[in-house]
């Protein structure tokens, strides 16, 4: 992991540049056969709530917005179709993004670590996070940061798209 990667909560100030990086990031999944995301979401006003519920991290490397994630307790009602018991409370990441000129630099997996430290210090064991079936980068990753594989799952407000569950116990 790059050492020079700050992780901190994000501002409104911020919004611009996540924006920027979003838009940035978009073409490229979409090329690559991975359509999670779309013009339309994520938005500005979804990464507003998240700033305003205290949910938005963002990853700084050499003073720029490099990457960011929501990490929530918020689980969708599909969860419960994957391979982990869904009553149980954990922190979720969602919306997670590398800015193209980060990727690679340990910028993701500062944001997974943020996601632990955030989970102990609310007494939580369980971290999740799903992924979409045509993003390699994080079926690759996520195992490596010690999380296993829970399954496949549809979302509603996603339709047509399959997504992968991830689980690492603390």
């Amino acid at each position: 992991m790059a050492t020079d990667v700050t992780i901190r909560r994000a501002t409104v100030a911020d919004l611009p540049a996540i924006v920027a990086l979003v838009q940035a990031v978009v073409p490229l999944m979409n090329a690559s056969g991975n359509f999670q995301w779309t013009a339309e979401y994520p938005n500005e006003a979804v990464f507003g709530q998240d700033i305003e519920q205290q949910h938005l991290w963002v990853a700084e490397l050499a003073g720029q917005l490099a990457g960011v994630a929501a990490l929530t307790q918020d689980q969708d009602a599909e969860y419960a179709d994957a391979d982990w018991d869904a009553a149980e409370a954990a922190v979720v990441t969602h919306r997670l993004a590398v800015a193209p000129s980060a990727q690679g630099k340990g910028v993701a997996q500062a944001l997974l670590a943020q996601a632990e430290h955030e989970a102990r210090a609310l007494g939580l064991r369980t971290l999740r996070v799903d992924t979409n079936s045509e993003n390699a980068a994080t079926q690759r990753l996520f195992p490596k940061l010690g999380y296993r594989f829970a399954g496949e799952i549809k979302l509603a407000f996603r339709p047509g798209l399959r997504f992968f569950c991830y689980e690492k116990q603390l």
